[in-house]
Parts: C-alpha cells; sequence; structure tokens
C-alpha cells in the first residue's frame, strides 16, 4: 500500500476545505445586512462571516382588490377554492352558487387554493384611519372589524350648515368653540330642561367646556312625533357611554322613556328612526315648540361603580349574617355540650345518693 506524502495530503486538504466552503456559500442566503456590510450574529453567538440569519422579504401590492372575492366583492377569507381552469371564490359564494363557477361553469368548492390562503394571511393593513393618528395593523379584510370601533373615527359637527369632521375629541372642541351655547349644558345625574322646534328638530346639548355632545331630534309621524337621543362619539370601548332618561309632560298626561345604553353616532341622520325612540300623541304636541321636555343623562361608568359598591355591600351583608348564623350555631353547640355534662352529672350525684341509702 502507498502512502501519501505531505504535499498529497495538503492538496486534498485544500481541495476539500475549498468544496465544502463553495458547498457552504451555495447554500447562503441573500441578506440585506450583508451588503450593507453588517456584522450578523450566529445562532450559538459567534460572530461568523459565512453564516447570515436571513431576514424576511417585503414587497408591495399595488391593488388590494386582488385580494377579494370576484364574486361578492368582499375580501376573501378562510376557506378559498378554485374550479379547474383557476378560478377562485370565497367559501359563501360557493354555497350560493351551488358549487358551480360564474366564469366558467365548471364545479368550484372542492378544491381549495392555499396559495392564495396563504397570500391573505400575509398581507397586513393598516387602519383605514391611520391618516388621522391610529397606529394599528391587520390582516387584509379584518381592519373593516376595527374601523366600526376605532377611537380615530370621524365624527361629523351636528350643526346645520357646518361641514366640519374631525376626530371626536377635537369636535367636541370645534363645537364649543364655535357653536357654544350655554344654555345647552347638561350635567350627569341631574334632570335638564329643553325643547325642540318643530323647524329645525334638533337640540345639541354638551356635557361642559369640550365635552361629549347629545343629540335630542324629533321627528313628526303619522300618529305625532318620535323624539331620538344619540351621543356623537365613535363605537369605540369607553368612549361616549351614557344613559338616559326622558319625560315629556303635557297637563295631567306625562310620557316617560329609557335606554340602558344610549346610541352613539358619527353622523347626525333625518331619517325617521325605527326603534329607540319615544312616542308623543298627536293631542299632547304644541303646533310650535315642544317643550316640558326633562331629560337625565348618567354616564355607564358612574352606574357600573355604583352597582360594584353596592354589590359589595350585600356581599358585606351576607358574609356578616353568615358570621352570625356560625356563631348561633356555636353558641347552640356549647349549650348543648354543657346540658349533657349537666345532666352527666346529676346521673352520678343521684347514684352516689342511692347507694348511700342502700
Amino acid at each position: 500500500m502507498v502512502k501519501e506524502t505531505n504535499a498529497e495530503k495538503a492538496v486534498a486538504g485544500e481541495a476539500s476545505s475549498s468544496s465544502s466552503s463553495r458547498r457552504r456559500k451555495r447554500q447562503r442566503l441573500p441578506s440585506v445586512a450583508e451588503d450593507e456590510g453588517r456584522v450578523t450574529a450566529s445562532v450559538n453567538g459567534n460572530v461568523e462571516s459565512d453564516e447570515v440569519i436571513p431576514e424576511a422579504r417585503s414587497g408591495t401590492l399595488l391593488d388590494l382588490d386582488l385580494l377579494d372575492c370576484p364574486v361578492c366583492c368582499q375580501a376573501l377569507t378562510q376557506h378559498v377554492f378554485q374550479c379547474d381552469n383557476g378560478h377562485i371564490a370565497c367559501s359563501s359564494c360557493c354555497l350560493k352558487l351551488r358549487n358551480k363557477c360564474p366564469a366558467c361553469t365548471l364545479p368550484i368548492g372542492n378544491h381549495r387554493c392555499r396559495i392564495m390562503e396563504r397570500i391573505v394571511e400575509a398581507v397586513t393593513v393598516p387602519c383605514p384611519n391611520a391618516k388621522h393618528g391610529c397606529t394599528e395593523k391587520f390582516s387584509y379584510g379584518k381592519e373593516l372589524a376595527h374601523e366600526k370601533e376605532c377611537t380615530f373615527a370621524l365624527c361629523y359637527c351636528p350643526s346645520p350648515n357646518c361641514n366640519y369632521a374631525g376626530v371626536y375629541k377635537d369636535l367636541y372642541s370645534h363645537y364649543d368653540a364655535n357653536h357654544k351655547d350655554t344654555s345647552k349644558r347638561f350635567v350627569c345625574g341631574t334632570l335638564h330642561n329643553t325643547f325642540l322646534c318643530t323647524d329645525s328638530k334638533i337640540s345639541v346639548l354638551q356635557e361642559y367646556r369640550d365635552g361629549p355632545l347629545v343629540v335630542v331630534q324629533c321627528f313628526e309621524v303619522a300618529q305625532g312625533m318620535s323624539v331620538t337621543v344619540n351621543c356623537i362619539a365613535p363605537s369605540a370601548p369607553r368612549v361616549g357611554k351614557f344613559s338616559y332618561n326622558l319625560t315629556y309632560s303635557m297637563g295631567r298626561h306625562t310620557v316617560t322613556f329609557g335606554s340602558a345604553e344610549m346610541n352613539r353616532i358619527q353622523k347626525v341622520s333625518f331619517q325617521t328612526p325605527e326603534d329607540d325612540f319615544m312616542s308623543i300623541p298627536s293631542y299632547l304636541i304644541a303646533p310650535i315648540i315642544v317643550k316640558n321636555l326633562r331629560i337625565c343623562i348618567r354616564r355607564l361608568e358612574e352606574e357600573e361603580v355604583e352597582e360594584e359598591a353596592s354589590e359589595e355591600e350585600e356581599d358585606e351583608v351576607d358574609e356578616e349574617a353568615c358570621e352570625e348564623e356560625e356563631d348561633g350555631e356555636e353558641e347552640e353547640a356549647v349549650e348543648v355540650v354543657n346540658n349533657v355534662r349537666r345532666s352527666t352529672r346529676e346521673k352520678k350525684v343521684n347514684s352516689r345518693y342511692q347507694n348511700k341509702v342502700k
């Protein structure tokens, strides 16, 4: 057997090292950090120039409508199906179409388009109110549900002939600065007298300077008049949450109406309401003005605090009652034990007396 010389071993070592380095370089992924000359740490914490942590790539989708169902034009969600010709549709549309592709009439609804599902999941979009200050981001299609409860949703000024629109806090400041009426202030928890003219049919109340706006409206109907109460605010948590009680009196007649939670609107509507309104019969309405209308507005947070306080008081009362019952039971048990001991002693005394008599 021929022994290898040192030169041959060196050549073989260089060849193996070069081939391994080529193989290692071939497996590397391109990285933006590497192009910029930054050093990337390996998994073990050692700095190596050859091992690079791959970064997630991103791109720009110029037309978001491509992520909508071509049938119902709504955002694609799980699951997405395709026919043999590649036409896609959402699962609800497949059921409505009875699994028949509207583009080529081939069956659709049996084979999922998983690549489209992955694309929809990977795309993130900002809130539609991002230009007004919202920083939330969501998967495509889920931003619509957030938009209804977004704190930065636009609210419109209820004053006639005013086109101002802005975030609810800015709207409250705008109304106080431009349409302030100190006679139409309200304080939570107190009755406030208001009136509605049959021509304007609207009265705007403000809690305090820069405070929430509550709109009282009346609508003429065949049976008389309907009165609604709404707060101008987005449907965001802890924003514009009120309850109210409404009372209208005319002579000996009184009409009352209340709601455990006031409706929140972003813009005043003059369409006749279908629900959540107080109905006043026509024979109780003055021809020009609706007066003798009183409203009491309460903040729901205050009511929740009061309910929690009352519940705590009830719990304390129940605990005291339980403790009293336990104390009473203990006293009864002590009395029973004492009676038993007393009867035992009496029996012993009687037995001793009888023995002495014998």
